[in-house]
């Protein structure tokens, strides 16, 4: 495998691993939206964008509730958490406009979640040729945008409604 620079990933990276804190519940409880990505806060659930996405515009919607399962929301925010991920729909198309979109859950380390104590749904915008298999082929990612782009993007895009 060859190596990039990516010196923004190693501090988030040792940051999670010795806080000993999950970064969803941090995120949740934090009053500073722009530091920790949150683009949008509903009653039960928050939008935040991936801090290592597949491809710009990559959020989750994610409960304010530490789960790590569907089983253990209540409905009312299962639900909630549906319909937030209409809205990242909508807003993906407005601002990327992309070809397609991966929606998503990942239950359990070996189902590939990597946070996997705390439930989070992923919404992917994609397009036709993008470079996904550039994470399979060359154990790389190519983002073309700063994620302070893409929420200011995205949080313009909910706050207008």
């Amino acid at each position: 495998m060859d190596f990039l620079w990516t010196p923004w990933r190693y501090q988030y990276v040792t940051q999670r691993e010795s806080a000993g804190v999950c970064v969803f519940c941090a995120a949740a409880q934090s009053v500073d939206d722009a530091k920790t990505l949150v683009v949008h806060r509903g009653v039960s659930n928050f939008i935040i964008l991936n801090r290592f996405p597949y491809c710009s515009g990559h959020v989750m919607v994610v409960p304010y509730l530490h789960v790590a399962s569907m089983v253990d929301l209540p409905d009312e925010t299962l639900v909630e958490m549906v319909r937030l991920a209409r809205q990242c729909e909508k807003y993906l198309r407005v601002a990327y406009s992309p070809d397609g979109r991966n929606i998503g859950l990942n239950l359990g380390k070996s189902a590939g979640a990597g946070i996997a104590d705390h439930l989070h749904l992923h919404v992917v915008p994609r397009w036709t040729g993008d470079s996904n298999f550039m994470t399979v082929v060359g154990e790389t990612r190519v983002v073309p945008e700063a994620l302070e782009v893409t929420w200011d993007k995205l949080r313009a895009a909910f706050q207008a409604g």
